[in-house]
């Protein structure tokens, strides 16, 4: 009976084993997914970003020559 008794803790064991490396396994995907998905967000905001100067400055230069023409007028 005891031999039955460790056999099966080790079984357990073996089945738990089992599950963490799945898990383990399945973490890693999600994780290198994530930082993939983390490196292209970033590139995208670096996109908009700098979108976003162009933009500011064509209104500033916009501001700028509305301001000449009203200071000429």
């Amino acid at each position: 009976k005891e031999t039955y008794s460790v056999e099966q803790e080790l079984a357990q064991l073996e089945q738990q084993v089992d599950t963490l490396l799945t898990i383990i396994e399945r973490l890693t995907r999600e994780n290198r997914s994530l930082r993939t998905q983390q490196d292209s967000l970033a590139i995208e905001r670096a996109g908009l970003l700098e979108k976003h100067d162009q933009v500011r400055n064509r209104v500033d230069a916009i501001v700028t020559r509305l301001k000449s023409l009203e200071n000429g007028a």
